[in-house]
């Protein structure tokens, strides 16, 4: 898939989390979601601000490098410190802002010569990868905002995105957790919302994981606990794997509590 393909989707991504906080009134910007500490606006400004993080690591490295020596002074608190400080905007002016950055970032990404890898905060990647890697961020937040209102959002064949950058990442996983990735093959196989199986690894693996992509997508984004989701691991390395999965590049975190949206 090219990365127009992949940046399309981003923009119904993030067209459909947009509907969600858009027409909230003012207030309503400051209810408390699932991940600890942070409102609905900071949901946002955290996706502006790393839109625009990732504008800057495609457009201008040099600034992208500042950025990444001032993380590295604050390794703890930078994410979080740079999420309140656009989430203290006005929401009218803080939607204005992520709309804005997102566009910037999408016109960025277009830009990037085939082949030219772009520095993060993890491994390096291509333009396809970094609007992979966007979406997948647009879609884990907007959960947070979705639960926060009691929305149903019905599952799209742009979770397919989020699922592949989940088995690509499977060996920086291990790294995150201090862990070396074992040396075996793992068949992923998963049902997408209209009933197709979308599939990873060799057919004659045996070690598998298998089930929903919707859960697995909300496993790998620790949106939801591992014990309220119907995933399958057969093999002692599958089950491993499905603990410590994850399709984001920060440090592993917490994730969300057995039964927290039964």
């Amino acid at each position: 898939m090219d990365v127009d393909e992949v940046l399309a989707d981003l923009r119904a991504e993030s067209a459909e989390l947009d509907q969600l906080v858009g027409g909230l009134a003012a207030g309503e910007w400051s209810q408390a979601t699932p991940a600890e500490g942070w409102t609905i606006a900071h949901q946002i400004a955290h996706l502006a601000w790393t839109d625009e993080a990732a504008r800057l690591a495609a457009a201008e490295p040099e600034g992208f490098a500042e950025l990444l020596q001032r993380g590295a002074a604050n390794p703890t608190g930078y994410v979080d410190d740079a999420a309140a400080e656009s989430a203290a905007l006005p929401p009218d002016q803080l939607l204005v802002y992520w709309r804005e950055t997102r566009e910037d970032l999408r016109e960025a990404l277009k830009a990037v010569p085939a082949g030219e890898k772009i520095p993060w905060f993890g491994p390096p990647m291509s333009a396809t990868s970094m609007a992979t890697a966007r979406l997948m961020e647009t879609w884990a937040h907007g959960q947070d905002v979705a639960d926060t209102l009691g929305v149903r959002r019905p599952p799209s064949s742009r979770l397919r995105h989020v699922a592949h950058l989940a088995v690509r990442t499977r060996g920086f996983a291990y790294l995150l957790h201090g862990k070396q990735a074992p040396d075996v093959e793992i068949r992923v196989e998963l049902t997408g919302p209209d009933g197709d199986v979308w599939t990873w690894g060799p057919e004659d693996a045996a070690q598998r994981v298998s089930g929903p992509a919707l859960d697995f997508c909300l496993l790998a984004t620790q949106r939801r606990h591992r014990d309220d989701l119907e995933l399958v691991a057969v093999g002692a390395d599958a089950d491993e794997w499905l603990g410590i999965v994850q399709a984001f590049a920060g440090m592993p975190g917490k994730g969300r509590q057995a039964g927290q949206f039964a």
